[in-house]
């Protein structure tokens, strides 16, 4: 399916640039940290985290896609970057080592943990590859969560399953929450259907008055 997609994802990276942005912010990264980017697809997310860490910085990419990670280190070398490094990982396995990121700082996850057949799983990994006190920032898709729209979430659903393997049992969220202890979403878009969840390793609820 996302072998498929690596060649039709501009409408997607143009569409949710902003929230990206906002996800992005809210990793309250540092010049120097090294991040992990759960998902990585055809590298949308590159150019932010680079301007985040800055060149003494590192970018970890994953992905089980081989294509997409095709687009993404061709996205790397057209651009001329250094310090992108890439891994083929099932992030629902065991395939995060820990000791492989060098103690990451913070971890990003747009659109990808909603697609994976265990959510949960996945954020497990991704809360053992990170430092205690490390952040961890989701930019995710949802159903309706309220409101009168819930009477589209069927259509919602089935259509989000049928272009994007999207899991329907998924609740992010909650899976986040679980293993983290703690996991607020701050910021939420199309009646909902989008948002913004941070957790940080060890449970340290972030507030959205720190930004």
């Amino acid at each position: 399916m996302w072998d498929r997609w690596s060649d039709n994802y501009a409408m997607s990276e143009a569409d949710f640039e902003p929230m990206r942005e906002a996800a992005v912010e809210r990793l309250d990264l540092e010049p120097g940290d090294a991040v992990l980017d759960v998902g990585c697809g055809p590298g949308v997310n590159f150019e932010l985290l680079r301007d985040a860490v800055g060149p003494d910085g590192r970018v970890v990419a994953l992905d089980y896609s081989p294509k997409m990670l095709d687009r993404a280190r061709a996205r790397v070398a057209d651009h001329g970057w250094e310090n992108v490094t890439f891994r083929r990982a099932d992030a629902t396995r065991g395939d995060l080592d820990p000791e492989s990121f060098d103690a990451a700082l913070a971890a990003l996850a747009t659109l990808s943990l909603s697609v994976m057949p265990s959510p949960e799983a996945a954020v497990e990994r991704v809360h053992e590859a990170l430092r205690p006190g490390s952040r961890f920032v989701v930019f995710d898709i949802r159903s309706f969560p309220s409101g009168v729209l819930r009477v589209l979430n069927p259509l919602l659903e089935r259509t989000l399953h049928l272009v994007a393997n999207w899991n329907t049992d998924a609740d992010v969220p909650a899976a986040t929450e679980s293993v983290f202890g703690e996991c607020q979403v701050v910021e939420t878009h199309f009646a909902g259907v989008t948002y913004i969840a941070v957790a940080t390793r060890d449970g340290d609820l972030v507030s959205d008055d720190e930004h």
